[in-house]
């Protein structure tokens, strides 16, 4: 008789048949940018919504810390910061989530660690109404591309890229700037760096799912979905640091 695989096992397996590397990055004289993706209090702080954590959770934490570490540095270098607020208009859904992060509520702000981005020269706001923070830069009445603007602005050949939630809104704004690069709207963008503790994503058992009415095509468990969002990246040509100098 053969047993279902726990969690723990098939994590076990993902892990040894779909690896990722990870490589320190070391920013140097690197003309870089810090984008940071939706770190806000809908996603990250305890108790703020249906999206965010129910209870405090050592991974979204660590995002944070890596996050307000790796922000103030930049700051410190007048080097350019990019930070993506998850906004949505009340009413106005966003399948297959429920409301979450509406205009007004509060939920659509800097987590408190954050909040002093508010009033940093160097950051860059940019309220998105979905997923794709790149889809959700362009400008409805002219076009234009406010992420490919900010780099070609800066002239940046990397950025640095951490935020909530890694397999998620993380992921699809990679995975599309890697195809903006290499389609040439940023021509001297070279490496897109994902940095593995300053992402982060939620955990969602089955038990816990069907318990809501969800399908089972909502269960999220943290460590495995974490781990395939940075395959799915690397494996698309993103640089993952293990550490960042």
């Amino acid at each position: 008789m053969t047993h279902a695989p726990t969690i723990e096992t098939a994590f076990e397996a993902v892990r040894e048949h779909l690896p990722v590397a990870a490589v320190p990055f070391d920013i140097g004289d690197r003309r870089c940018g810090l984008v940071i993706v939706d770190e806000v209090n809908g996603f990250a702080s305890v108790g703020a919504g249906a999206l965010a954590p129910p209870m405090p959770n050592e991974q979204v934490d660590r995002m944070i810390a890596e996050t307000d570490r790796l922000a103030r540095r930049f700051a410190e270098r007048d080097a350019p910061i990019l930070a993506f607020l998850d906004t949505h208009e009340p009413g106005k859904p966003e399948p297959p989530y429920p409301p979450h992060c509406e205009r007004g509520t509060g939920e659509e702000e800097l987590v408190p660690a954050l909040a002093w981005l508010t009033d940093c020269p160097q950051a860059t706001p940019i309220r998105k109404d979905c997923i794709n923070g790149f889809v959700g830069a362009i400008d409805r009445d002219s076009g234009e591309n406010h992420v490919a603007g900010w780099v070609n602005r800066g002239r940046l050949d990397s950025v640095l890229v951490v935020g909530i939630c890694t397999d998620i809104c993380v992921m699809d704004f990679v995975l599309t700037m890697l195809s903006a690069r290499n389609h040439g709207l940023m021509p001297t963008l070279v490496d897109i760096v994902v940095y593995d503790a300053g992402c982060a994503t939620y955990d969602l058992t089955k038990e816990t799912a069907r318990n809501l009415g969800l399908p089972d095509t909502a269960v999220h468990p943290q460590a495995m979905t974490h781990h395939l969002g940075l395959y799915f990246m690397a494996s698309r040509g993103a640089v993952l640091a293990s550490s960042v100098s």
